[in-house]
């Protein structure tokens, strides 16, 4: 009788926890549920609202550094310009500056090469004014002739050393470069337009005319 007893006590248990476990579940009413739905939709609507402001900063923010760059971009080909262009200045005045000091030590004794020329017309005067026919019969006038002459031969040897160069156009085409005419005449069996007379020879110091030749230029007769 007693086992009958607690078979029916342990289902009465049972029936009672279930009953409690199905009293204690939450339910959901379809009004909360919907209001849950709706919530949801409105949180993605403002989600999606502030979204679109943050992409439109980006896009304004994006723009700015792109016309930033663009500026930097000028500057810095302005600037690489005018690098270029001082660069190119600094080795023009290089250049510049490396041609006159050596101009300078070509040319550097030109004064004093001018200073010399009066010394050497002075002597080729000399040698010319002596009369070849008395030099046999005065032995004392031909040592001196000779002397003057080994002068001005020693002379025009420093002179070619130094870059020094006489000018002794005759039977060559008139240069106004290098001659300056006295006069012009016709001559018969001479070239018009060359030089026939020389009356001042002309000097050149490295190929710069530092003294023209004094000429006297063939024309041609008159018609």
């Amino acid at each position: 009788m007693a086992a009958p007893c607690r078979t029916v006590l342990r289902s009465v248990t049972n029936l009672t926890t279930a009953a409690l476990f199905r009293s204690t579940k939450p339910r959901y009413s379809p009004r909360y549920l919907t209001t849950t739905t709706t919530e949801t939709k409105t949180d993605d609507a403002e989600t999606a609202k502030s979204e679109a402001p943050a992409d439109s900063e980006t896009s304004a923010v994006e723009k700015k550094l792109m016309e930033e760059k663009a500026s930097l971009d000028k500057e810095l080909k302005e600037y690489k310009d005018k690098y270029i262009r001082a660069l190119a200045e600094t080795e023009n005045v290089r250049q510049r500056m490396k041609q006159q000091l050596a101009d300078t030590r070509l040319y550097g004794i030109q004064s004093f090469c001018k200073d010399l020329l009066e010394v050497a017309d002075i002597l080729q005067k000399a040698t010319e004014s002596v009369p070849v026919t008395e030099l046999e019969s005065n032995p004392t006038l031909k040592s001196l002739f000779e002397g003057l002459k080994m002068t001005e031969t020693q002379m025009q040897k420093v002179f070619s050393r130094n870059g020094l160069e006489i000018l002794d156009p005759v039977g060559e085409k008139f240069d106004p470069n290098f001659h300056e005419a006295l006069f012009m005449a016709p001559m018969e069996g001479k070239t018009p337009g060359t030089v026939a007379v020389v009356s001042k020879v002309g000097y050149t110091l490295h190929n710069r005319v530092i003294r023209p030749a004094l000429v006297g230029v063939v024309k041609a007769p008159d018609s």
